[in-house]
């Protein structure tokens, strides 16, 4: 299928391969055989009391050949390209702990990514595979409270070498997952008199490092959660690691973060879909199944009717408008691409909040409730429209670059 658009509009040319189509149903039949029925279990007790559970569900998907969709084949995965595991995300995203299941969940997919482009050999040996096999997790280090997570040239975490080390300094919260991981990628300014774009570095730090501190998991509307389903407060005091344990080039580190926050939104925004759909489910079983009064489901109230035919639209847009981001990306690069990173960003955002505030009222007092998926999926996925970049940063880049080539032969500046 081909069509083109306008400037900045929609150009489509991709279909989904046989093999994914067979991936994807298999991994539906999975998630709602073998997940969905375990979720109470992880939306009462918390992720480390479900950690048995969660080991035997991977051992299940490590069986089937199907751990680590977006790992390259030679670090034990399947080797999925952008395209293909945007559509396998989509069916993960139905269950919350679906993408722990099968090891490509946030942000240990991100840091295997940025691993495997960036790190050294003794990186991937000592780091990147035994992440890549499911024997331990990490966490990604960078938003501070004190400084402004819109703009990531801004921060006061620093590394200064001292000889063959990084003597590390700052603080840090929103490092998700950090409660119980092996190690944590931690961006800090190395040259504070660079440009502004190459001040900084990532680097590897063990989180048993001494001077790492663990202050709190945060927490999120009321729930500090725990585990890998957390949002953790850190502090690094005198932090020394090797100079070895840098990603990349010295002052890198915001070229190394935009290479992996684009494909991260891809993954992202289906996950997203995958939460929609899974709302839209409960929402028409509750529709059909709730009697206002005998012979009377909820159902027949043109209001509801609205939410469902609205919710359906908008998941088919949304789901079309990332397929087309994943293709670009596959085909032609993220940097030819960030338009379409951008748009699918806050578009698809907003369509998750709506969906799942659609579900929650459809639900009514039953949709405030952990007995079922939808209460926790509005109390963790507001943060959507936050997180990767604030919608309006996004919603700003989009319009100037759509707007700068008839302004700049206007002589116009924005």
């Amino acid at each position: 299928m081909s069509v083109e658009g306008p400037a900045g509009g929609l150009s489509v040319d991709f279909s989904i391969p046989a093999s994914v189509k067979e991936h994807r149903a298999k991994i539906r039949d999975f998630v709602d055989r073998e997940l969905i029925p375990q979720e109470k279990q992880f939306l009462t007790h918390g992720f480390t009391k479900s950690l048995p559970m969660i080991e035997e569900l991977r051992n299940k998907v490590r069986a089937m050949g199907y751990f680590g969709p977006q790992i390259p084949k030679e670090y034990g995965g399947m080797g999925l390209s952008f395209m293909e595991f945007a559509l396998i995300s989509e069916e993960l995203g139905r269950c919350p702990f679906a993408h722990v299941i099968f090891n490509c969940q946030a942000p240990d997919a991100g840091n295997m990514e940025i691993l495997h482009e960036f790190g050294t050999h003794e990186q991937h040996e000592k780091f990147l595979r035994p992440l890549a096999a499911g024997k331990i997790r990490s966490c990604f280090s960078m938003t501070e409270p004190n400084s402004p997570g819109s703009n990531p040239t801004i921060m006061t975490t620093t590394a200064v070498k001292e000889g063959d080390h990084y003597v590390i300094n700052g603080h840090k919260w929103f490092t998700s997952a950090a409660d119980g991981s092996a190690f944590t990628i931690v961006m800090a300014v190395t040259d504070s008199a660079g440009a502004p774009h190459e001040r900084a570095s990532q680097i590897i730090v063990p989180m048993d490092t001494p001077g790492v501190q663990f202050i709190r998991n945060i927490p999120v509307m009321g729930e500090a959660g725990d585990g890998w389903a957390s949002h953790a407060e850190l502090k690094y005091q005198d932090v020394r690691v090797p100079i070895s344990n840098r990603l990349g080039n010295e002052g890198a580190g915001f070229a190394i973060a935009q290479s992996r926050l684009g494909p991260g939104r891809i993954h992202h925004c289906m996950r997203w879909i995958g939460i929609c759909e899974r709302s839209l489910e409960v929402m028409i079983k509750r529709a059909i199944s709730r009697e206002l009064a005998p012979g009377e489901p909820l159902a027949r109230r043109q209001t509801v009717q609205n939410w469902i035919a609205e919710s359906r639209a908008e998941i088919n847009a949304a789901r079309l408008m990332i397929q087309h981001a994943a293709w670009r990306i596959d085909k032609e690069g993220a940097k030819e691409a960030r338009n379409d990173i951008s748009m699918i960003k806050f578009y698809v955002a907003d369509v998750l909040q709506k969906v799942v505030d659609r579900a929650v009222q459809t639900l009514g007092a039953l949709g405030m409730t952990d007995d079922v998926v939808v209460a926790y999926y509005y109390r963790h996925e507001r943060a959507a429209r936050i997180y990767d970049g604030p919608d309006e940063v996004h919603k700003v880049s989009v319009a100037r670059r759509v707007l700068q080539e008839e302004l700049a032969k206007a002589g116009i500046r924005i």
